[in-house]
C-alpha cells in the first residue's frame, strides 16, 4: 500500500508536463543542471581551502623556529 507505484509517477509527470509545458520544463532542467554544477564546484573549492589552513599551520612553526635561530645568531655576534 505504501510507496509510489509506476502509474502514480506517470500521472504526476503528465500533470507537471501539462502545467508547465515542454519549453518551460527544458528551461527548468537546464537551470537545475547549472545549479548542481555550481554546488559541486563550491564543494570542491571548500575542500581545497580546508586543506590550506592545515598546511599554513605546519609552515608557521617552522618559520618561527627559523626566526629564533636568526635572532640567536645575532645575539652571539
Amino acid at each position: 500500500m505504501g510507496g509510489i507505484g509506476i502509474w502514480q509517477l506517470v500521472i504526476v509527470l503528465m500533470i507537471v508536463f501539462l502545467l508547465f509545458g515542454s519549453k518551460r520544463l527544458k528551461t527548468l532542467g537546464g537551470d537545475l543542471g547549472e545549479t548542481i554544477q555550481g554546488f559541486r564546484k563550491s564543494m570542491a573549492s571548500n575542500s581545497e581551502t580546508d586543506e590550506t589552513p592545515a598546511q599554513v599551520q605546519q609552515q608557521a612553526p617552522l618559520q618561527g623556529a627559523a626566526q629564533q635561530s636568526h635572532s640567536q645568531t645575532d645575539r652571539q655576534a
